[in-house]
């Protein structure tokens, strides 16, 4: 989308990337493409507002989570969804429970779907982790991925195959690995 789209909207520049590196899914990482490639902001200044924005609902995900879900778990209509919710925590939590405080950073530093400061303050609730230690390590995981975001928006299509290199070694790698070893008997 253009940069005309997303100033048509009425709000300042810093504004969109701010609320954009707020919400689940985006986060920093569509907020800095955003900031940088399509509205122009210096890198510095875009890091820091994504960075910002990233962090803001990390608090209230790891503090507040458990009680809203308990909340709506009391309403058939959104019982459902509280599930799903929890499921999701379940399933991303492999790397935290494998290597714990590195696995929630990474969690949240490496830049592919469903990861985050979202996803990893899920997890972190999901699999009763220390809601302060956990916030030091989303933290830093979200410092990293705002460096590694920043850095391929600046190198453009060349950061973009870069990128897409790197996804697909992890996608080849993932496939070697979760194939089963004959078993020895």
């Amino acid at each position: 989308m253009s940069s005309e789209f997303w100033l048509s909207l009425g709000l300042p520049p810093e504004l969109l990337v701010f609320l954009v590196s707020a919400v689940p899914v985006s986060e920093l990482r569509g907020a800095l493409p955003l900031a940088i490639n399509v509205l122009g902001i210096p890198w510095y200044w875009a890091y820091l507002i994504a960075l910002a924005g990233n962090l803001l609902p990390v608090p209230f995900i790891l503090f507040l989570l458990e009680k809203v879900l308990a909340l709506l778990g009391h309403f058939a209509f959104i019982r459902k969804f509280t599930y799903w919710i929890v499921d999701l925590g379940k399933k991303r939590s492999a790397p935290v429970e494998r290597y714990k405080r590195i696995g929630l950073l990474l969690l949240v530093a490496v830049p592919l779907p469903f990861t985050g400061a979202w996803t990893g303050s899920l997890v972190a609730v999901v699999l009763g982790l220390d809601r302060k230690e956990a916030l030091i390590y989303i933290s830093l995981g979200v410092v990293v991925a705002g460096v590694v975001v920043t850095c391929l928006c600046l190198l453009g299509w060349f950061g973009a195959l870069i990128a897409g290199l790197v996804l697909s070694g992890v996608a080849v790698f993932r496939m070697m690995n979760s194939r089963k070893p004959p078993c020895l008997t």
